[in-house]
């Protein structure tokens, strides 16, 4: 983020509204952060449960007598037909109700409007996530410019972009590649490595990616998590097709100094990060696998065994993230028959739940990670120089994948080869073998020589 002079900026006031879900909460938490620290007064708005999660890490910046609110709105749940206490993306139960999720999100203007003609000062900017299109009627209600923040990189908003005038994988069957046209790059995809806007499951929102595209043409302007040594040409040429503001102001993650926003960066980790960090210094510098695939993948039962079959035979250390979900009692079953955890007793570190994944990825010990190429993960493993073994499962992480891949050529894909859609893993079954999951390890680890 370029310097700011404090005195000259410290009456503006934002207003940060993210998604309700983890990937897009968090670096606009950091992004809050980022605001204060150059002078701005800065109030966060999510759901209640949300804020719940994030009120330690914005209780510790604003105990350093930073300008940074928390404010919450109750999210109407059982209102629009969901269980009690589905606030966020990563609860939403089955395919069925991701209707009722958006509706619910629908619900949340007035609240949010009656919270925003409260506050003092009177807001300077509303900064709100692209999937929330109805608060461009809510800036104009306020007459205060709204910035969409966009938590992709600009490689895959270009090739959506371009994806979307050109119609190019209309022409193609769902295996064969196509070229993604107007790239700086040649890049090659299938239309089922397309994220669901190209590639749609059960659930088609067509009418909600209308709007969230028409209130991002009338944005005064768009942020995003990225930096433009990373990815020079893409921002150019997003910069171009849009003909709007564009800047870059990432990596976000990088406003964490200390262990303990590292460890809790947005949410308190599962793990004792101490006793993380223990078992860490016992291994061997560049040696350790660590894997975690994120909030939101959910595969099957099969497929989580391949995986930690496969970090098992490569006979490296690892430290394996299991995501809570509705599938852990499953997985747990099969650890304890397979008697995994005493196989790979002083190799493995299982962390059930959230990992403290700045922390880990910062350790001289970790020498690779299996990411699910989130675009988070994704520059959070640039941050820490870590190469990448790339397991896109859903969403734009094909697109991420190729940035990582062919463009940037610090990663090695374990061969996935479609998008799993959101609440529909088990149409998939199993997708990726251990042993592909070994190649992929023993290419990138070169030895356990860390570059």
């Amino acid at each position: 983020m370029a310097s700011l002079d404090n005195d000259h900026h410290h009456h503006l006031h934002f207003v940060l509204f993210p998604l309700m879900s983890p990937g897009h909460v968090i670096p606009m938490v950091d992004m809050a952060k980022l605001l204060v620290q150059h002078g701005t007064t800065t109030t966060l708005i999510t759901t209640t449960l949300m804020a719940a999660s994030i009120r330690p890490t914005i209780h510790r910046t604003a105990s350093a007598g930073l300008p940074l609110r928390l404010l919450s709105v109750p999210f109407p749940a059982t209102e629009v037909g969901l269980p009690e206490g589905c606030e966020s993306v990563e609860t939403i139960p089955s395919i069925d109700l991701l209707k009722n999720f958006l509706l619910g999100m629908e619900l949340l203007q007035q609240p949010f409007e009656r919270l925003l003609g409260q506050l003092e000062p009177c807001p300077s900017c509303i900064i709100a996530d692209k999937s929330l299109p109805w608060v461009a009627q809510t800036a104009r209600k306020f007459q205060v410019p709204r910035i969409i923040f966009d938590g992709m990189s600009c490689f895959t908003l270009l090739c959506s972009r371009n994806l979307h005038v050109s119609r190019a994988h209309e022409s193609v069957s769902e295996s064969e590649t196509f070229v993604l046209p107007g790239l700086p790059d040649t890049i090659e995809m299938t239309r089922s490595q397309l994220p669901p806007a190209f590639n749609p499951g059960t659930f088609d929102p067509q009418d909600f990616r209308k709007r969230v595209r028409e209130a991002e043409e009338e944005a005064y302007g768009t942020v995003i998590n990225s930096f433009e040594e990373l990815e020079p040409r893409y921002l150019e040429e997003i910069q171009k097709v849009k003909g709007k503001r564009v800047w870059c102001i990432g990596p976000l993650s990088l406003c964490n100094k200390d262990n303990l926003d590292k460890a809790q960066r947005g949410y308190k980790a599962s793990v004792d990060e101490k006793q993380c960090l223990k078992w860490l210094d016992t291994k061997e510098p560049g040696s350790v696998v660590y894997a975690c695939l994120g909030s939101l993948s959910r595969l099957t039962v099969p497929q989580l065994v391949e995986l930690g079959l496969g970090l098992e035979l490569s006979k490296r250390p690892f430290v394996w993230v299991i995501k809570r979900g509705d599938k852990v009692e499953e997985i747990d079953k099969w650890i304890e028959e397979a008697r995994f955890e005493e196989r790979t007793n002083g190799r493995g570190l299982l962390i059930r739940g959230w990992a403290p994944q700045v922390l880990i990825l910062d350790h001289p010990a970790v020498g690779a990670f299996l990411t699910h190429c989130g675009w988070n993960s994704t520059l959070e493993g640039v941050c820490a120089g870590m190469p990448m073994i790339t397991w896109p499962i859903l969403a734009e992480q094909f697109f991420n994948e190729k940035l990582v891949v062919q463009v940037l050529e610090i990663g090695v894909s374990v061969g996935a080869q479609g998008v799993v859609h959101l609440l529909e893993d088990d149409k998939f079954g199993v997708v990726v073998k251990s042993e592909a999951v070994v190649e992929a390890i023993e290419t990138v680890m070169d030895g356990g020589e860390k570059e």
